[in-house]
C-alpha cells in the first residue's frame, strides 16, 4: 500500500477523518487552537491533531505547544497528533517520533476502495485504546498534562482545516446569549452584560455594536450588530434551545421560595 491518498484541501481531509472515527471519540473542530481537539468519551483524555496535505515542519510547529515552560501547568491533550494523507507522511517522521508526535495516515475513498479487502485500513495507526501504556503501542505518547483541555459547551459547528476558521470560544458563546436575550426582549441592559460575563466595550462603546433605546439604560440593535446566528447557525439554535438555563430570569425564578415557604415567611 504506497499509494498516496489524495485530497483537495485540509478541510476535506479533516472532515473524512471525522466521518470515519470510531465510536467512542467525540470530535471538537477548531478547539482549544487545533485542527480538531478529539475526546474519549469513556474517560476524557484528550488528542490534539493539526493537519496538512504533507509533512512539513509548519505543522509539527503548529502542533508543538506554544506555552513557555513556566505555564507547563496550564491545558494540554494527552496526546499530539498530525494528519496526512496516506504516504504523505515524509522523511520528517522520525522527527515526529522523537518529539512524541503521532503521524496519523488517513485513506481517501477512492484509495481505500482499490486496495485488496483483506488489506483495507482507513486510517494508521488506530486511536489509543483505555488501558493502552507505551510499551504496548509505542505510535502514541502521553504528554501527561496536568490539566486537559477545556471542552465547549456545544460542539462548534465549524469546519476543521478551514484557511481562515471561524472559531466558536468561550467569548463567542456568551456573545451569542446576549444577542438571543436581545432578540427575546428586544433590549439589554448593563445588568445583562454582568450576568452573562460579556464586556459591554465594544459593544456600547468603541465597537458600538448595540445602540441606545428610547429608555435609558436600554441598548438595542443597530446596523452594526453581529449577525452570530449566520456564523454558528446551528449552535445559535442550540443556545437558544437552553435560553431557561442561563438567561437572566431563569436565574431569578431558582431564588423565589417555595410556596410554603413564602407563607412561613409571612
Amino acid at each position: 500500500m504506497s499509494e498516496k491518498a489524495r485530497f483537495s484541501s485540509e478541510a476535506e481531509l479533516c472532515a473524512t477523518f471525522i466521518s470515519q472515527l470510531p465510536e467512542g471519540w467525540t470530535a471538537y473542530p477548531e478547539t482549544a487552537g487545533f485542527d480538531i481537539l478529539l475526546a474519549r468519551d469513556v474517560d476524557g483524555v484528550q488528542i490534539g491533531i493539526e493537519a496538512k496535505l504533507a509533512l512539513n515542519a509548519k505543522v509539527i510547529e503548529q502542533v508543538m505547544p506554544h506555552d513557555s515552560w513556566w505555564h507547563a501547568d496550564g491545558e494540554h491533550p494527552e496526546y499530539r497528533a498530525v494528519l496526512v494523507p496516506w504516504g504523505c507522511s515524509g522523511g520528517l517522521a522520525a522527527v515526529c517520533k522523537f518529539l512524541d508526535i503521532t503521524i496519523i495516515e488517513m485513506a481517501s475513498k477512492a484509495l481505500y476502495q482499490s486496495w485488496h479487502p483483506m488489506v483495507r485500513r482507513k486510517m494508521s495507526p488506530d486511536l489509543p485504546k483505555v488501558g493502552d501504556h507505551w510499551y504496548q503501542d509505542r505510535k502514541w505518547r502521553d504528554w501527561c498534562p496536568a490539566k486537559r483541555c477545556a471542552l465547549p459547551d456545544y460542539i462548534p459547528d465549524v469546519t476543521a482545516g478551514a484557511s481562515a476558521p471561524v472559531q466558536l470560544s468561550g467569548w463567542k458563546v456568551k456573545a451569542i446569549k446576549l444577542i438571543i436575550l436581545l432578540d427575546r426582549r428586544g433590549y439589554v441592559t448593563r445588568a445583562d452584560f454582568k450576568h452573562l460575563e460579556v464586556d459591554p466595550g465594544r459593544w456600547i462603546y468603541s465597537g458600538r455594536w448595540l445602540a441606545h433605546g428610547a429608555v435609558k439604560g436600554q441598548f438595542v440593535r443597530c446596523e452594526y450588530t453581529p449577525d452570530f446566528r449566520a456564523q454558528h447557525p446551528v449552535n445559535f439554535d442550540q443556545i437558544a434551545a437552553d435560553f431557561e438555563k442561563w438567561s437572566p430570569q431563569a436565574i431569578r425564578a431558582d431564588h423565589v421560595p417555595a410556596p410554603e415557604k413564602q407563607e412561613r415567611m409571612l
